[in-house]
């Protein structure tokens, strides 16, 4: 019996596929447009949104749950790492021209959101199966704040670098995350939308509401939603 992939993979698979590759394209775009990069990333969680809506309806398959996993690990893991490595890296110099000590400093700043990203992907496939199971703080959620905090403004890299670090270590925190309901879901959608769409419109008023309904959520979301 061979891969059938056209027969054993869905419309909500097809989406998070797409996923993957917006997600990957951000983060090679990162290293010359970080503007872009962080507006691509955006793009990467509505395409989530939609492919979750799609298997929802009932089209899905066997394989879709573990593939969510692995994009998610790309879009939402990689690429941030990716997109703060690109930012210090302007900001302290790369292994061709800065400090070698300072860089790897700056590769493993970088590279904690990503690991711990993969670590929480792998807790939640060996240990986490229950609806009501979700401890750590959601790595899309980090993807949201770090890169409307980019488009809104928010450009120094310590800062961002800091608070990616602590975004990083949030996804393994002992606290429960619940997934966001539907009239939530939606006007977020909107304001994500116009962030992707004009990052720049209205004084940078889609990055910003985004931002600071992003920071709610990571901050009190985990007693009060």
């Amino acid at each position: 019996m061979g891969f059938e992939v056209h027969r054993r993979l869905s419309v909500a698979d097809g989406v998070t596929l797409v996923n993957a590759v917006v997600g990957f394209v951000a983060g090679a775009v990162a290293f010359t447009d970080l503007h872009l990069a962080a507006r691509l990333l955006l793009l990467s969680v509505i395409v989530d949104a939609l492919d979750g809506i799609v298997a929802r309806s009932g089209d899905s398959s066997e394989v879709g749950p573990l593939l969510d996993s692995i994009t998610d690990v790309i879009s939402f893991g990689v690429t941030p790492s990716l997109f703060v490595y690109v930012l210090l890296t302007g900001q302290f110099g790369d292994i061709t021209g800065g400090n070698p000590l300072v860089f790897v400093v700056v590769s493993v700043v970088a590279s904690l959101y990503a690991l711990l990203s993969i670590v929480r992907t792998a807790f939640y496939s060996t240990y986490f199966d229950g609806p009501d199971e979700r401890p750590g703080m959601p790595n899309s959620l980090g993807a949201i704040v770090l890169a409307t905090a980019y488009l809104a403004g928010i450009t120094d890299p310590v800062v961002l670098a800091a608070a990616i670090t602590v975004l990083a270590v949030a996804q393994v925190a002992p606290f429960d995350y619940p997934k966001p309901g539907v009239k939530t879901v939606v006007p977020m959608g909107v304001v994500l939308f116009l962030s992707v769409v004009a990052p720049t419109a209205f004084g940078r008023a889609g990055p910003r509401i985004m931002l600071g309904i992003a920071v709610l959520f990571f901050a009190f979301s985990p007693r009060y939603y």
